[in-house]
């Protein structure tokens, strides 16, 4: 709910009604990303993988095509000379850089310098010696072709107005096509395949927005462990295998209860700070979560806790988040911002507490919540009965029900991230971006000020409360913008909060006071998959593959899951077949059983993490890592 000085409606949403999808409307792209994955689209309808190469002319024509390009003879021999063995994805973009796609304006243009009685009209006879005598020529079944399209063409004339309208939404389709391709292909990856992973480039430290396109549904955590045929459809037929390796781990009930995290003996006299945070869910599988910065003055011992955030106001009642697992990877800033240093992470636990105690020196550093994916999963149950947001009294006054300010309070609760009971700009912007794309500027935080109850220039909760009531009443009563926010913060239609897991996470230090600040809001992916690299590396087990000594599996055993890397120091790309089938009591974060990877050559992906069905019972892990041929 964008707030908007200068009108009525001036602190209303500026969502847009999306009745048939809610949840789609909240990510804005950044132009660098659009390019990047429409290049992406564009190159992964012609290709299997974006690691493959461009090998021919023909090739690259469709590629280009595919990108909304219409690259003539004279274009394709500019990039492909008598030397040119291969172009990769990256030689792709460079192209696509340089050459823009014809606007509609250029194209009309063009046309219009040969309509003699400027009717938007060209004869036949003209449009046939411009095209067969000029620049690049075309052939006459190339023209005859163009002549004979029936919606352009009429009484000898063609109508190059129509045309290049025609032109303009067939490359605008084959776009959207193209992109809808790209999307279906990275869901399909993701649950079955599970390819490597593609991000964006990294971007600068501001909390921009993800894509959340809210697709996609999820594998039961209960049927994909061990139940049914949880193969997927591209690797139900039968392999060769060239080699494989197994790892067999018998991990005892409620393993964690030898874990060793305890308080400092005099934490009472340390310093703390406490921030929150979220996971949310994406329909894609993917989570994202908030990022911080942390600032240590002074070389101190250091204590840090991170657990899932318990708002139920009901005595002996927890909320059912709490067994979502949560780690924090502490990761040291330095000279080369691109690869700061991974320190320590939260391995010990004290039931639903993950926490880390060690000294760390004076500097900045990158604090990455993780969670794994195991029990953070998309609903299954159905709603059967939409809760009521809204309601009239008697004179036709619009209230929010009880039900719905209960929830508000929660996610109040959830986004006011230092606790102190009002919500300041940096942390309102955070909700914004996550539902609504948008980020309100200090001017229209002023009009908000003015207009709501605030403490300190910050809003309180009744203001917050205050401004979702204003929203209904700008759309009189109409509860889709509501929704909107409700389902972007992980609610369903029963206002359940099933598909994010809020945490909160505490830092003490002996000999000063810790700073610490939400910076970003990004997949769990990037810098934590490096960082969860590193340390299955530094502490896991490790086996070659028979034969293949450059592709190696590491596990790491914790008390409460199992993570497995895959380590390819080839010059090649290599597919793994994984298969879970002989485990018992376990759910991975993939939701399968059986499933493949995709790993880049010299590089090292998170293969998939494990954990117990049931904490309370003995459970097994038997995995089959196969190199396929």
């Amino acid at each position: 709910m964008a707030i908007s000085p200068g009108s009525d409606a001036g602190f209303s949403s500026q969502k847009s009604t999306l009745s048939e999808s809610p949840r789609t409307k909240k990510s804005i792209l950044t132009e660098e990303e659009t390019f990047y994955m429409n290049c992406r689209a564009a190159y992964l309808t012609v290709f299997k993988s974006s690691l493959e190469n461009i090998i021919s002319k023909d090739q690259l024509y469709l590629a280009l095509q595919h990108a909304g390009r219409n690259p003539s003879q004279k274009t394709i021999d500019k990039y492909w000379t008598p030397q040119t063995a291969k172009l990769n994805f990256d030689d792709f973009c460079v192209i696509l850089r340089k050459e823009k796609p014809i606007s509609k304006v250029e194209l009309l243009k063009s046309f219009k310098q040969l309509d003699v009685n400027d009717d938007g009209c060209i004869s036949h006879t003209d449009l046939y010696k411009l095209l067969t005598k000029r620049g690049e020529k075309m052939t006459r079944e190339e023209v005859n072709a163009v002549i004979n399209l029936a919606d352009v063409n009429a009484d000898g004339k063609f109508d190059y107005i129509k045309f290049c309208k025609l032109y303009m939404t067939t490359n605008e389709q084959c776009l959207k096509t193209t992109l809808e391709k790209l999307e279906v292909d990275s869901k399909l990856r993701r649950q079955q395949f599970g390819s490597h992973i593609e991000g964006f480039p990294e971007r600068d430290p501001s909390p921009v927005p993800k894509p959340s396109p809210r697709i996609m549904g999820k594998t039961d955590p209960e049927t994909s462990s061990n139940k049914g045929d949880t193969r997927s459809p591209l690797l139900a037929t039968s392999r060769k295998f060239k080699t494989s390796v197994s790892f067999t781990i018998t991990m005892g009930a409620n393993s964690n209860r030898n874990s060793k995290l305890t308080e400092p003996n005099s934490i009472k006299e340390w310093q703390c700070v406490r921030s929150k945070g979220c996971f949310f869910l994406e329909e894609d599988g993917e989570i994202i979560s908030h990022q911080y910065r942390m600032h240590i003055a002074q070389r101190s011992m250091v204590y840090l806790t991170i657990k899932p955030l318990n708002l139920s106001q009901v005595e002996g009642k927890s909320s059912p988040w709490l067994s979502v697992d949560t780690a924090l990877y502490i990761l040291k800033e330095n000279e080369n911002q691109a690869n700061p240093q991974l320190m320590c992470f939260t391995d010990l636990r004290n039931r639903e507490v993950f926490g880390w105690t060690g000294e760390l020196g004076p500097g900045t550093y990158w604090l990455i919540p993780s969670t794994t994916g195991c029990r953070l999963r998309k609903e299954i149950k159905p709603v059967t009965e939409e809760a009521q947001l809204v309601y009239r009294d008697e004179t036709g006054e619009l209230f929010l029900t009880k039900e719905f300010r209960s929830t508000l309070s929660d996610i109040f609760e959830i986004i006011d991230l230092d606790g102190n009971g009002l919500l300041s700009l940096e942390e309102y912007n955070f909700f914004e971006l996550r539902t609504s794309g948008e980020k309100c500027d200090e001017d229209a935080w002023a009009v908000c000020r003015e207009n709501f109850d605030t403490k300190k220039n910050e809003l309180t909760r009744q203001g917050f409360m205050d401004l979702n009531l204003m929203e209904a009443n700008d759309r009189e009563g109409d509860p889709r913008d509501l929704w909107v926010t409700l389902l972007s913060m992980g609610y369903n239609k029963a206002l359940e909060l099933t598909e994010a897991c809020p945490f909160v996470i505490d830092i003490y230090a002996d000999k000063c006071k810790p700073r610490i600040k939400a910076v970003h809001m990004e997949p769990c992916s990037g810098q934590l998959e490096k960082a969860i690299c590193k340390s299955v590396l530094n502490k896991g087990d490790a086996k070659v593959m028979d034969g293949y000594e450059n592709i190696i599996v590491h596990t790491h055993k914790r008390d409460t899951w199992i993570t497995s890397v895959i380590e390819n120091k080839s010059d090649n790309k290599v597919i793994i077949h994984i298969n879970n089938e002989l485990s018992k009591n376990c759910t991975n974060n993939r939701g399968l059983n059986i499933f493949a990877v995709e790993v880049a050559p010299k590089s090292t992906m998170v293969c998939q993490h494990v954990m117990p069905l049931n904490e309370r019972q003995e459970w097994l892990y038997n995995c089959v890592y196969s190199l396929i041929s």
